[in-house]
């Protein structure tokens, strides 16, 4: 069965056009998504899109600009400054500037919009850590067991923390709409901590679930429904773990993988792909920044077609082909320029014959569902919870927080107001 994936918008160096949204909604190898007054056979990509050869620079001027307001610009220019202003051209990080542009912030073991926080070690060998978040129940009510999703934050696997503001926000409004646990998983990050460091943390938050004597008495968990799920570089880190997991699954007597939520996954290769040069000047990824990231997260020597990097180098394979490897929800945003590695990456897995669900925002930058101000970020948590299980809960508003967050990377807000919201 093939997939046909929703059509780009054409990118030029206009404004797009106002026109009337479409509710996204999930495809499956066997669904086709259209659009209104399109048909099947107007669905088919230009060659150049799909294209796997070295491609050309696009023209000065073309650089697209993916429509939202000017808070929100302010907002993503705050990340891409604190990216900038942390990584060194040798390679590291300035961990104490960073520390003071990406604040931590504290869990809360009372709720916090309607859910609860703690923190904990899930291997005191590793000296890694993880952040528990689930809804609150009343009084003594434990409830039935919760599904558990394990959660991977973005970040070029060099920056922020599962207690940063953003990725704190964006677990509550995930264990929220989803009625689950999530655990999310503060690994070691590079370049201190290069590949496969953060595979073998996923790998210890299952072992870590696995054992029942780790479970909070009140908040039962379902670790027979268990899913993986990331961004960016968490994404990436969620396929991995999968394919250990896949590999070696008589290891784990409770934990079942039911799915892995990929969300605008960081994959990569040597050559640069169409969607990497046309949106190049896009918000938050650009080709210098990944290939930085790379160079700080693979082994010494290695080049982007080592397996942490490529699906299809030949140590890649292992675990995919696996029954055990669970379902996926591939999430691709139209602004995102590592799209055209997530429709290979989308290809691969239907070449192994595994079920690919591919969720495609026309207007979705990478990591637009951190922004609760745009409207495909909700909907994209309304897809999770349906993927997860069914949810009534529409989450709330959370864009003046956020908002606020981020503005306060750079001082501009009340920090401690920020965390008592």
């Amino acid at each position: 069965n093939q997939s046909s994936l929703e059509r780009q918008p054409t990118l030029s160096n206009k404004s797009p056009p106002e026109r009337q949204r479409v509710p996204v909604t999930p495809t499956t190898t066997n669904q086709i998504l259209l659009k209104p007054g399109s048909n099947a056979n107007t669905l088919r990509e230009p060659e150049d899109a799909r294209s796997t050869t070295m491609a050309e620079e696009p023209p000065p001027g073309s650089r697209p600009k993916p429509p939202m307001s000017r808070i929100m610009r302010l907002s993503l220019r705050a990340v891409d400054y604190v990216a900038d202003a942390t990584r060194r051209a040798d390679g590291t990080v300035n961990r104490r500037v960073l520390s003071l542009l990406d604040p931590r912030v504290p869990a809360f073991s009372s709720p916090c919009r309607g859910v609860a926080s703690r923190d904990v070690v899930i291997d005191p060998t590793l000296r890694v850590r993880a952040r528990l978040f689930h809804p609150a129940r009343p009084g003594d009510a434990k409830g039935a067991p919760l599904p558990v999703i394990v959660f991977f934050h973005g970040g070029g696997f060099a920056f922020l923390s599962a207690a940063s503001l953003a990725y704190d926000a964006a677990c509550r409004r995930i264990a929220r709409y989803a009625s689950a646990a999530v655990l999310s998983v503060d690994y070691r990050r590079a370049p201190e901590h290069r590949f496969p460091a953060p595979y073998d943390d996923g790998l210890a938050a299952l072992r870590f679930l696995d054992d029942p004597n780790n479970h909070p008495a009140d908040a039962p968990l379902a670790t027979s429904r268990c899913f993986l799920a990331g961004d960016s570089a968490g994404g990436n880190i969620a396929h991995h773990v999968a394919r250990r997991y896949a590999a070696d699954v008589p290891a784990f007597k409770n934990v079942r993988l039911a799915g892995v939520i990929a969300i605008q996954p960081f994959f990569g290769g040597e050559e640069r792909t169409p969607s990497e040069l046309r949106l190049d000047g896009a918000p938050i990824v650009s080709v210098s920044r990944t290939d930085w990231m790379w160079r700080a997260f693979l082994p010494d020597g290695a080049d982007r077609t080592h397996e942490a990097a490529c699906f299809t180098s030949p140590g890649a394979a292992a675990g995919m082909d696996s029954p055990a490897f669970p379902p996926v929800l591939l999430v691709i945003g139209g602004y995102d320029p590592l799209q055209d590695w997530q429709r290979r990456y989308c290809e691969v897995l239907k070449d192994s014959g595994k079920d690919v669900r591919v969720l495609e925002y026309p207007d979705g930058i990478h990591a637009f569902f951190l922004f609760p101000g745009f409207d495909d970020a909700r909907n994209l948590m309304t897809r999770i919870a349906e993927f997860v299980g069914e949810s009534d809960d529409d989450g709330g508003s959370e864009e003046p927080l956020f908002h606020a967050c981020l503005l306060g990377w750079l001082g501009l807000a009340n920090l401690d107001a920020v965390s008592d919201a």
